[in-house]
């Protein structure tokens, strides 16, 4: 039996979370100087959520569900409802919550619409410089700034070899985590260009598709860490893709330039058996 709804339109999915994120990001910019009086930790002491965290989630929630009632929604705070329209949102109201606490410039927005459990529509900003990154499935991935208000359309890097490539990549937050981590970027790092760790995998993913560096990888991200950001950075043409013919993000998110994806992807899976 077919589904008598009417499919969501990405553009218009993007649209309402581009609206919302800015009034988020509103929210986030003006909580930042006592962003340090409320902080609580979550799953380890470095692991850390603020109130402002809090009050984001909550706004994002209250929007997009005043706009689009039968929506599902699953944020990284707690929010979480089932859908009855087909359309779920997956809500990081600030990635880069340690940057943000320190007021290291890269901390963001993001929020992505699911259609039927497939990412269709994202949006990632960072608050600190407004840069503003964007996709919808099939219609590209584009970026904006203050300074440059018309987007451009992301095409990622091309470089040459192996040797050549700038990698991104993230820490989880317990100690044997980074232990067994921090011995994988210890050889890698001979093998490439240099390594780059920004704070935030959603601006990990887009720094990639716009081709600040030519490739990302991190272990055991959250749906809401990576859903807006992976979708930036395949509709710019990076292959995103997990490790040994497993599915990006289970356990390992890996977005890279074409040129090089072949090596680094052989060169990731022999570092994680070694």
């Amino acid at each position: 039996m077919s589904d008598p709804r009417t499919p969501p339109d990405p553009a218009a999915l993007l649209a309402l979370a581009v609206d919302v994120a800015r009034e988020a990001a509103a929210l986030v910019a003006a909580g930042r100087a006592s962003a340090a009086e409320h902080v609580d930790t979550k799953s380890s002491p470095v692991d850390v959520v603020t109130a402002v965290d809090r009050a984001c989630e909550e706004l994002i929630t209250a929007r997009l569900l005043a706009a689009r009632p039968d929506d599902g929604l699953l944020g990284e705070e707690g929010a979480s409802r089932p859908s009855t329209s087909g359309v779920r949102w997956v809500v990081d109201p600030i990635d880069g919550t340690v940057n943000f606490l320190y007021d290291l410039p890269a901390y963001a927005v993001s929020i992505a619409a699911e259609v039927d459990g497939e990412v269709r529509a994202g949006v990632v900003l960072n608050v600190a410089t407004g840069e503003l990154y964007t996709a919808t499935a099939g219609g590209g991935a584009y970026r904006s700034s203050p300074d440059r208000p018309e987007p451009v359309r992301l095409t990622g890097s091309s470089p040459a070899s192996l040797e050549q490539t700038l990698v991104a990549t993230g820490f989880g937050y317990r100690v044997e985590q980074r232990r067994a981590q921090g011995a994988v970027v210890a050889r890698l790092l001979t093998r490439v260009r240099d390594i780059r760790r920004g704070g935030s995998a959603a601006l990990d993913l887009c720094t990639a598709a716009a081709g600040r560096v030519d490739a990302y990888y991190e272990l055991d991200l959250n749906p809401w860490d990576h859903a807006a950001g992976a979708l930036v950075a395949a509709e710019a043409g990076l292959v995103v893709t997990g490790l040994g013919d497993r599915p990006f993000a289970e356990p390992m998110a890996v977005a890279v330039a074409p040129s090089v994806a072949g090596p680094f992807l052989e060169l990731l899976e022999e570092l994680h058996q070694g």
